[in-house]
């Protein structure tokens, strides 16, 4: 399982790395509408486990996605960071306490849709972020894997107090608070000694614009942010049955597997960076 881990992971890099530094335009939409695609795809399977249509609605969601962001762009995409940012925070994060709707009824339905929005709001953040440079959307995305990578490390050292146990049961407080730690202690190491040569990140910016105290904060809200996308879909693939959206990334699950945590950061820095 680590060798086909370590396979698909070198593949990845191989073909993202090159669309995101060799200023490609139209790979980095095929990219990301490629990617778009089967997490829309992943959604819509998680909340019709039975469902037959997942392919087409995908494509569908896919074209329109396409046409609205690359073909034909033009809307604001700040409705799309705001919507987003808002559906996490009155809907997706509360059903953490309060649970989901029951598969099949209209209350579900109605939740796919919903969550596919954010989706769209995620994936909509990553072609924003990445217009103002590939290492602006890259430093949003490190914040969150230092968090889960420490968190993960912090909780398998420290862990006893289970953060959400009848979702995910591996997760805990310590482990939560120790990558949050973590990521406050890189951003000031990051700023204070390297600031200069990383002035076009997402941290340095914050810092530079709003002083220490904001960053902090907006680093705590990025984290927490992390931990509920994570949880959320944990709790999707719960009541799905499933143990992974999907498996099109071999010994890695799925793409909301991947960007799970993602789903509910991107937007807000991309709300952030636009209110900068």
């Amino acid at each position: 399982m680590l060798k086909i881990r370590i396979i698909t992971a070198l593949v990845l890099l191989a073909v993202l790395l090159p669309v995101l530094y060799l200023n490609n335009t139209m790979a980095f939409a095929v990219v990301v509408s490629v990617f778009f695609g089967a997490a829309i795809w992943e959604c819509f399977r998680l909340f019709n486990p039975d469902s037959k249509r997942a392919a087409l609605i995908a494509v569908f969601w896919t074209a329109a996605f396409a046409y609205a962001f690359f073909i034909q762009p033009g809307g604001n995409p700040t409705f799309w960071f705001a919507i987003s940012v808002l559906l996490w925070a009155l809907r997706f994060a509360p059903s953490l306490k309060l649970g989901l709707p029951a598969l099949g009824t209209n209350g579900n339905t109605f939740l796919s849709l919903v969550y596919a929005i954010a989706v769209v709001g995620c994936f909509a953040a990553i072609v924003t972020l990445f217009s103002y440079s590939p290492l602006y959307l890259l430093s949003v995305m490190a914040i969150v894997w230092a968090a889960d990578i420490f968190a993960y490390f912090c909780g398998k050292t420290f862990g006893k107090r289970k953060l959400a146990p009848s979702i995910s049961p591996g997760k805990s407080w310590e482990g939560a608070i120790g990558g949050g730690v973590a990521v406050l202690l890189l951003a000031t190491l990051a700023i204070v000694e390297w600031g200069d040569a990383l002035a076009n990140t997402f941290p340095v910016r914050v810092q530079a614009s709003l002083g220490w105290g904001a960053l902090y904060a907006v680093l705590i809200l990025i984290v927490a942010a992390s931990v509920v996308g994570d949880l959320f879909e944990s709790q999707l693939k719960r009541r799905a049955g499933f143990k992974d959206s999907s498996n099109l990334l071999p010994g890695h699950g799925g793409v909301l597997d991947r960007v799970d945590a993602l789903v509910p950061v991107l937007p807000l820095a991309a709300l952030i960076g636009a209110w900068l």
